[in-house]
């Protein structure tokens, strides 16, 4: 199966936002210490991004549905564009960024194992729980703007009470 470009060049993909009950998300190293991110892929050719969500949750890190509960998810395609370096110019269709559909899943139990060798090629190599905000300062630059808005509208659901308070580095890495 092949993954889904539209016509602008977007990669269609869906992004993981993993909670634990006191608020804290999962958060994975990226295979050779190439940075810190939330699970991530690419959907295929006629799969649907709730199936893409179940299929990327087990590839990555190992969990299976009856691990977690979906509270929610973003109610349209959140996009960032490649920095041109990132661009493979040499395929086709042209992908010059993602548009992603973010889910945010509960821990159904406590006692979840991660395990990160379900594929030929791991994304992750180690991981840990991160404060709700943390990954906008954790993951590449050019994700940022995708994350803040994800864990903004997740929040509501996350945190019907509030969303937490930013951290001081919060507006910095607005600009």
């Amino acid at each position: 199966m092949t993954d889904v470009i539209d016509q602008q060049g977007f990669r269609a993909n869906v992004g993981i936002v993993l909670m634990r009950d006191d608020g804290r998300v999962f958060l994975g190293r990226r295979v050779g210490g190439r940075g810190w991110q939330f699970p991530q892929g690419g959907m295929r050719t006629g799969e649907a991004p709730e199936v893409a969500l179940l299929r990327e949750l087990r590839e990555e890190i190992g969990l299976e549905p009856a691990d977690v509960n979906v509270a929610g998810s973003t109610q349209r395609w959140l996009r960032y564009r490649l920095p041109a370096k990132f661009v493979r110019r040499h395929q086709q269709p042209l992908c010059i960024g993602q548009k992603q559909r973010w889910f945010l899943l509960r821990l159904a139990h406590d006692d979840v194992r991660f395990r990160f060798d379900q594929t030929a090629e791991p994304e992750f190599d180690e991981w840990r729980w991160a404060d709700y905000w943390e990954p906008v300062r954790e993951v590449i630059h050019f994700k940022r703007p995708v994350y803040r808005r994800a864990l903004h509208e997740l929040g509501a659901i996350a945190f019907p009470g509030g969303l937490p308070a930013y951290p001081d580095w919060w507006e910095a890495q607005a600009q």
